[in-house]
């Protein structure tokens, strides 16, 4: 039992190694020098001599720079302009989605999970339908209600089907449904109304559920490109997402701006770890 024990902590050791591979890679060719990356992946998107003749072309893959260097970083810090314009764009679209939905959502989750009203079951099974289709099959009504709302290539167009989404919903509920009821039951003999007792009692108690949905909205707002590249007309109003998918040039800059890209997100995983975990057990696992 034990050894077994032991080849699965190693196997899932290893499976977590190759997973944060690439970020390390990222890490460490951002620190090298333009020069040493061209020396490298020269051969890439270049039609040389070798490959015209049919010959192989390899790209000398490292691990380590012969010489650590954060030039990249200052030129696309200092010297991109559009780079830093396009992260408050992130930042403008990303953290009104979270805050947003996570507010609806937990309102609309206590309601789904402690309240009594007809036609509650129905009115969620709609929601579980929402949360099922792609984004693509929402698109059209996006767009036409986004265009009749006045919001079309306005910042608005993504920020509203963003926060009304189903899938906080879905994943708050699943861990409301673990309080017990009992709770309740002693607020209301206290004479605490619902508000009360959502801001008192549940809101407290689902604080790790709360964390694991804001981890999980983070990261797929700040990587979304088709909304931005659909409802937004103008280049200087779409995320950082659609302009790291365009960017083209030196290669430290292109992995020092994937770096940075990376790491709201990573910061924000490590902060909220161990909510993020537990939130998913209880939403995901047990509901």
């Amino acid at each position: 039992m034990a050894v077994r024990k032991g080849l699965l902590t190693a196997g899932l050791g290893m499976i977590g190694l190759l997973l944060l591979l690439p970020i390390a890679i990222t890490f460490t060719h951002s620190l090298m020098t333009e020069q040493e990356l061209t020396i490298d992946y020269g051969p890439i998107g270049q039609r040389t001599e070798a490959t015209e003749t049919g010959a192989d072309t390899f790209v000398n893959l490292k691990w380590l720079p012969d010489k650590v260097t954060l030039e990249q970083y200052g030129k696309l810090l200092m010297y991109t302009p559009n780079y830093l314009l396009m992260f408050w764009n992130s930042a403008g679209l990303v953290v009104p989605i979270i805050v947003g939905q996570t507010a609806v959502a937990a309102l609309a989750a206590y309601a789904f999970a402690k309240l009594k009203f007809r036609g509650r079951d129905s009115l969620f099974l709609a929601y579980l339908l929402a949360m099922l289709m792609p984004f693509q099959v929402t698109l059209v009504p996006n767009y036409i209600m986004a265009d009749k709302l006045g919001l079309l290539h306005r910042p608005g167009a993504v920020i509203l089907p963003g926060v009304f989404a189903a899938f906080g919903v879905f994943m708050l509920r699943q861990f409301m449904l673990h309080i017990p009821y009992a709770y309740i039951e002693a607020a209301k003999m206290d004479g605490a109304g619902h508000l009360r007792i959502f801001l008192t009692i549940i809101l407290p108690m689902v604080k790790s559920g709360m964390a694991a949905l804001v981890v999980l909205l983070f990261v797929d707002y700040w990587n979304m490109v088709e909304q931005p590249l659909i409802f937004l007309d103008d280049p200087f109003k779409q995320p950082l997402s659609v302009f790291l998918s365009r960017l083209t040039g030196e290669w430290g800059t292109v992995f020092a701006a994937s770096m940075l890209y990376m790491s709201p997100m990573l910061l924000l995983f490590l902060y909220a770890e161990t909510y993020f975990i537990q939130g998913v057990q209880w939403s995901g696992i047990k509901g």
